[in-house]
């Protein structure tokens, strides 16, 4: 019998509002019996036959109108005990009411006040009573307390009050109190659990034996969530965080939503606060081509420019299955009113691009598409040339033809100083776009104002490291690290592209933008601290083995090169690189003889022409190399 008990997992809902109308039956009749004083004989001359059924049958129907009855029975709460209460109160108030409206027609009560009044007591009593016992029943057949997790709330808040519910409805946890920053709050206690200063939480995670510290602070400050990780991470105890409460399934929050706090949480930064009056100014109402639409960084700008209604958005990529992915994702929340065309293709077509502009006539481009791989590109040099070089010069030109209003071109920090092919193409395409936007402004071409972001990496984009360490730490070791000195810059995809669009309103053209990318990170600590998170321990239970730089890899990255400085705007998170000028007719014809020698598959000849228009370009760990020895 127990063993069906503890597999039983929800009691039907008929069931549940059987129960309560019986226990409301029985609530009520005792009332009459307690209204006059077990004498019977006067409960026989009280109108009781009319009283009673009155009472169970508004009790019944307020109660599927408010769903008292919905809750899982043996995870009742105290919202759970409120919404009963609630339900009973209401069936008493319009008790209270037909009484007046009968006892007016009939000159007798249906129900007299005293007796319904002792029955909206004794009902929620019944009730409460009965769905605590099934709880307790529940919980001592699961096994009871001795394996309960200790949990340790940051956040006394509403919020924190949701968790602690939740956790107090799991059979499996025991809230041991709250942790606040707010030093008003100290002492006090809220549910029955006590509130702890956040200056102590070390002492008080030792003290009361803590294994998960759950993080319930809507947009906690990122300094702040990174130190109680390392308070954390020092005592071997869980870190888990609450979603923010847009992301809640259907506005309510569940245990399954509570997750462990993973790196990408520690590696953001605070909010940015952007222009949107400009921003809408500048993209809404507009046609708007997107290419590498379906990648990271593509498809952020995407989802973050139907936000500001335009006309259409045209997505080219080359991925077809990418792009069906976004496709069912952009059903989902895009508006009707935002035409989407999917279109499948090649940046280096330049038949197939001058189609798609005839054909959809977009006013403003954002091209994102590029190979990025540094490595992958380095011994794939030509396609690196041909996507990143050619194809971002096909496209400008025919954004020029086609009289386009503005070209937003999305560089990378690995263009400054280039040590490998990809960021000298990324260079080039840097040069090529700006010397087109200074014919425009002599009048040469058409008025396409060209604009340039430069940012670095992004968490959890295609290939970057994240990922890889996540996979490798599943899989339990080794983490590999190429240098235990190597460094990088760090943003979240939907922070670069917010600066994007950002830059992108400002931008009058010519400019190259460079972003505040904050402080770089050590990648060896990355992986460290990525390790701990996963509750290992560096070096004894998970290696980290360190390989070497790769083709072409950088200890560190730039974001302005020697010869570069930078200007202020009005927005503290993006500056304006004062960078060289190069003549276009210079630029363009290098491009030629560089496309050349790439349709030619000559690498060396075509890497050494690069070196010779991109003078900074200086190969690191790649077979190019002995292209500078002998230049030198």
């Amino acid at each position: 019998m127990f063993r069906r008990l503890r597999e039983l997992r929800i009691l039907p809902r008929w069931i549940i509002i059987v129960i309560d109308a019986f226990l409301v039956l029985i609530a009520v009749s005792f009332s009459y019996i307690l209204r006059f004083n077990f004498n019977l004989v006067s409960v026989d001359s009280s109108n009781y036959e009319v009283g009673i059924p009155v009472f169970v049958f508004l009790s019944i129907f307020v109660s599927l109108i408010t769903r008292s009855y919905s809750g899982i029975v043996r995870y009742t709460g105290f919202q759970d005990g409120l919404r009963v209460a609630y339900t009973i109160g209401l069936a008493s108030g319009l008790s209270a009411l037909f009484n007046f409206l009968y006892y007016a027609k009939n000159g007798i009560s249906g129900l007299p006040y005293s007796i319904n009044l002792i029955a909206l007591f004794i009902s929620v009593v019944f009730l409460l009573t009965y769905r605590l016992i099934v709880k307790f029943i529940f919980n001592f057949l699961k096994g009871g307390p001795k394996s309960l997790k200790k949990i340790l709330i940051f956040g006394a808040g509403q919020s924190g009050q949701i968790v602690n519910q939740l956790f107090t409805n799991d059979n499996d946890s025991k809230v041991m109190g709250y942790i606040e920053d707010d030093q008003n709050k100290v002492g006090k206690v809220v549910n029955g659990v006590k509130i702890y200063s956040g200056n102590r939480i070390e002492q008080v995670m030792v003290e009361l034996d803590i294994d998960e510290i759950v993080i319930s602070v809507q947009n906690l400050d990122i300094t702040r969530k990174n130190e109680l990780v390392d308070i954390a991470l020092r005592s071997g105890t869980k870190v888990l965080h609450v979603p923010p409460v847009n992301k809640w399934a259907k506005g309510e929050l569940s245990t399954r939503q509570i997750q462990e706090i993973n790196i990408e949480d520690l590696l953001g930064r605070e909010a940015i606060n952007l222009n949107n009056y400009y921003i809408s100014k500048e993209v809404g109402e507009q046609r708007i081509l997107i290419t590498g639409a379906a990648g990271s960084i593509g498809s952020e700008i995407v989802r973050q420019l139907a936000g500001y209604h335009p006309i259409s958005l045209i997505l080219y990529d080359q991925s077809e299955s990418s792009m069906f992915s976004l496709q069912q994702e952009l059903k989902e929340f895009l508006l009707g009113d935002i035409e989407v065309e999917y279109i499948i293709g090649d940046i280096t077509n330049s038949e197939r691009l001058n189609h798609v502009f005839e054909t959809y006539k977009p006013n403003i481009v954002f091209h994102a598409a590029a190979y990025k791989h540094v490595p992958m590109m380095e011994i794939n040099s030509t396609e690196a040339v041909l996507c990143n070089v050619l194809g971002t010069r096909s496209l400008a030109e025919i954004s020029v033809k086609n009289k386009v209003d503005k070209f937003v071109y999305i560089s990378t920090d690995k263009a400054v100083n280039p040590t490998n092919v990809m960021g000298a193409s990324k260079r080039i395409g840097e040069m090529f776009v700006q010397s087109l936007n200074n014919l425009a402004e002599k009048g040469v071409y058409s008025k396409t104002k060209f604009v340039t972001t430069r940012f670095g990496n992004v968490l959890g984009s295609n290939g970057s490291v994240i990922p890889l360490f996540k996979e490798q730490i599943a899989k339990g070791g080794p983490v590999t690290v190429t240098h235990p000195e190597i460094t990088r810059f760090f943003m979240t995809i939907p922070e670069a592209c917010q600066l994007v669009l950002e830059a992108a309103a400002m931008g009058k053209g010519g400019e190259i933008f460079i972003f505040d990318m904050g402080k770089s990170v050590k990648i060896a600590d990355l992986a460290e601290r990525m390790i701990l998170l996963s509750g290992f321990e560096p070096n004894s239970e998970i290696k980290i083995e360190f390989t070497g730089l790769r083709e072409g890899e950088k200890l560190f990255e730039e974001l302005l090169n020697d010869k570069e400085n930078c200007i202020n705007t009005h927005h503290n998170k993006i500056m304006i690189a004062k960078v060289i000028d190069h003549p276009f007719l210079k630029v363009n014809s290098a491009i030629d003889e560089i496309i050349q020698l790439a349709n030619d598959q000559k690498e060396f000849e075509m890497v050494q022409r690069m070196k010779k228009l991109v003078p900074e370009f200086i190969s690191n760990e790649s077979k190019f190399t002995e292209l500078d020895k002998s230049a030198v």
